[in-house]
């Protein structure tokens, strides 16, 4: 489905600033019977919506066929664990959260972050559509519907009387078509002076940093404050604080609260300004982004098949959703790539989506010794290439291909 409108405001007349052309779904990954069957493409299109500036992705997927069983699970990311459980200690101090209170977390996947709540004694509610990733959620010891997050479950919670002092979105609101209906959930579910804790990856980022593999079915939603600003206010929350941090090549972290008590910080409005400054409402701000890409596109390329012309061996880091938008965009598979590694045992033994590269453990790297590396996982290079001492004290070289190509 093709959306003519906004997905936050409703208006009209969208404008395609890049085109990734046809892909698969980035997380849908192949067992090897699945070879053999035909993959759905979809097309992968950025537009801008001039109205609330809006940078969203033209196509929707059923979300039952994007999340029903889903292979991504936060807490094979030591990043994405030590992130988690700093946010936790700040918020169970600065809240003064005790043994009376609940934390909602939209969206909570395997429990990575409520876990820590847990273990302070602090009531926790996770809320995680998949299947399969909910389940481990509640072996761990964290309670989790399996649902999708809305208005109407916000209800039946609220009927319930599970008001939270705090409700947790991370990574989730790009991932939503319905962003009035989770928003108004949002509100529904907060008590009167509870918080609402909201990360996205900043379109900023994006924009400085060329992260065009950010671009996926999953993620329709490409945020700045000032887009979710008044999304916000659309359904009676103010954002009253905003930061910006690294985790995930640059995000926001937004706090906010119900419109009857909570007014906007001086980071907020001083961000708002700097927003208008580089242009967040102008279109042409998007299209020059979309050149960069196509530039990016042909310098990893060439590089890459000098390599090979030479001989060289190579292999990619990170079977993750981000590596298959560029894997499939840059038409890099099988000719080029000898396999892929991940540290995730479920997603070893499956092949990425398009290209059909196999997916092994890290521990590949070292039996087999290719020359070069080409790190799809580029947002935790940090930690990657602290793992992978071993490989690169022999010789094997990273290619980091985002925000321009280098070699590490």
């Amino acid at each position: 489905m093709s959306p003519s409108r906004c997905r936050s405001c409703d208006a009209p007349d969208l404008e395609v600033v890049l085109s990734l052309g046809r892909t698969p779904l980035a997380n849908a990954l192949l067992t090897r019977e699945q070879l053999r069957l035909p993959e759905s493409r979809y097309p992968l299109d950025l537009a801008f919506c001039s109205r609330c500036a809006l940078v969203q992705i033209t196509e929707t997927v059923p979300p039952a066929e994007l999340f029903g069983d889903y292979l991504y699970f936060s807490s094979y990311s030591d990043t994405m664990l030590r992130h988690a459980q700093t946010l936790v200690d700040r918020l169970a101090v600065e809240r003064r959260l005790n043994g009376t209170g609940l934390v909602i977390e939209v969206a909570s996947n395997d429990g990575y972050l409520l876990q820590y709540y847990r273990q302070r004694g602090i009531p926790v509610l996770g809320i995680e559509p998949a299947r399969n990733v909910a389940r481990v959620a509640v072996e761990r010891g964290v309670p989790t519907l399996c649902d999708f997050f809305g208005i109407e479950l916000a209800r039946r919670l609220r009927q319930r009387g599970q008001q939270a002092d705090v409700v947790h979105a991370h990574n989730v609101l790009a991932h939503v078509a319905d962003l009035n209906g989770v928003v108004q959930g949002m509100e529904a579910v907060l008590k009167d002076d509870g918080v609402v804790v909201v990360e996205v990856p900043y379109v900023k980022d994006l924009l400085d940093h060329c992260e065009f593999d950010t671009i996926y079915h999953e993620h329709l939603c490409y945020f700045s404050l000032t887009a979710l600003d008044a999304l916000f206010r659309r359904h009676g929350l103010v954002v009253q604080d905003v930061e910006r941090i690294p985790i995930h090549g640059g995000s926001l972290r937004l706090f906010a609260g119900k419109a009857a008590t909570a007014k906007p910080s001086s980071a907020v409005t001083a961000l708002l300004a700097d927003e208008e400054g580089w242009g967040v409402r102008r279109v042409e701000t998007y299209r020059k982004f979309g050149a960069r890409v196509e530039a990016l596109k042909s310098s990893l390329t060439s590089m890459l098949k000098g390599l090979k012309q030479r001989g060289g061996r190579i292999a990619a880091y990170g079977a993750a959703a981000k590596g298959s938008t560029l894997l499939n965009y840059a038409g890099i598979g099988l000719e080029t790539l000898d396999f892929v590694v991940d540290r995730s045992p479920h997603k070893q033994g499956r092949f990425m989506p398009g290209v059909h590269l196999p997916i092994y453990p890290p521990e590949r790297l070292l039996e087999e010794m290719p020359e070069h590396v080409l790190l799809l996982t580029w947002n935790f290079a940090d930690e990657i290439l602290e793992q992978q001492a071993a490989y690169r004290k022999l010789g094997g070289r990273f290619i980091i291909p985002v925000p321009e190509v280098k070699v590490a």
